[in-house]
């Protein structure tokens, strides 16, 4: 009976029992939270209003975490009712080193930390973490979990783009260093330096802070924008034709699993036909 309880509480918390009326509303909870922590942190940065509502912002961000860290002890508690993570010490283990775990303790360890308020680095920390928050819509973000997907599915074509661009910056990032240190020492110090300037050409972004005034410079530059533009297509038409697969291939699993059945001859109307008697109904 406790290990069937058990089994229950990690398939609702992982909201893996959409059919359920209580695993729908405790998700449904829980992204409600999860936004509102992410508005209340933005609206906290207005001083005046942070100040006029000082307590009922404390209170609730101490609510919020309180949920968040029942949740997490839930979800470690019951993990053990999986096959997966079923030894009681290293199964419990493997699932917090999962990534949805870490993002889930990353998001209300610190809070139990002592900070100092008075400093101004630490309280800027506290506020990113709070946006780290959230990230746990991951876990029920369909979107998301579709985009993880298709980042799995097109990794190798990923990376290999990856590799080129970070060659053709630190490659353009050199030359324009050499060609352009004499004339603008202040804006080309390094090559490091030299690197935002590659960055801003490479993404034809053209910020205008900095840019070369010599004449091979200047066509330096213009070659590395123009290649900027081919290359940086590359990952969004890879993007595109791996959402393209992965949405395909995951409604014809919904067809096979779910199969819309005919009310009248009770066979499958998702499948093609293969007999004249099939299309009288």
């Amino acid at each position: 009976m406790a290990k069937k309880f058990k089994r229950r509480v990690f398939l609702i918390l992982e909201a893996k029992e959409h059919k359920q009326t209580f695993s729908r509303v405790c998700e449904y909870f829980l992204i409600f939270l999860i936004i509102s922590n992410t508005l209340a942190a933005c609206i906290e940065s207005i001083e005046e209003i942070f100040e006029a509502y000082k307590i009922w912002f404390i209170a609730f961000n101490r609510f919020s975490i309180s949920i968040f860290t029942l949740e997490y002890l839930l979800r470690v508690w019951s993990c053990t009712s999986i096959e997966k993570y079923q030894h009681p010490i290293w199964g419990r283990l493997q699932y917090i080193l999962t990534p949805l775990a870490i993002i889930d303790l990353i998001a209300v360890l610190p809070f139990y930390f002592p900070y100092n308020r008075a400093d101004f680095r630490s309280v800027k920390l506290f506020g990113l973490i709070r946006f780290l928050q959230l990230l746990k819509l991951g876990r029920y973000s369909r979107g998301i979990k579709i985009l993880t997907q298709v980042i799995r599915l097109r990794q190798e074509e990923l990376i290999l783009t990856l590799n080129i661009v970070i060659f053709l910056l630190i490659s353009a990032s050199s030359l324009i260093y050499f060609v352009e240190h004499e004339a603008q020492p202040d804006k080309f110090p390094h090559i490091p330096a030299a690197m935002w300037w590659g960055i801003i050409t490479l993404t034809t972004v053209g910020y205008g802070d900095v840019y070369p005034i010599t004449p091979l410079g200047k066509v330096l530059g213009g070659i590395l924008a123009l290649l900027g533009i081919g290359l940086f297509a590359l990952p969004a038409g890879l993007i595109a034709s791996g959402f393209t697969e992965v949405i395909t291939a995951n409604k014809k699993s919904n067809q096979i699993l779910f199969p819309k059945i005919c009310p009248h001859c009770g066979k499958p109307i998702d499948q093609p036909s293969h007999h004249p008697s099939d299309l009288e109904h």
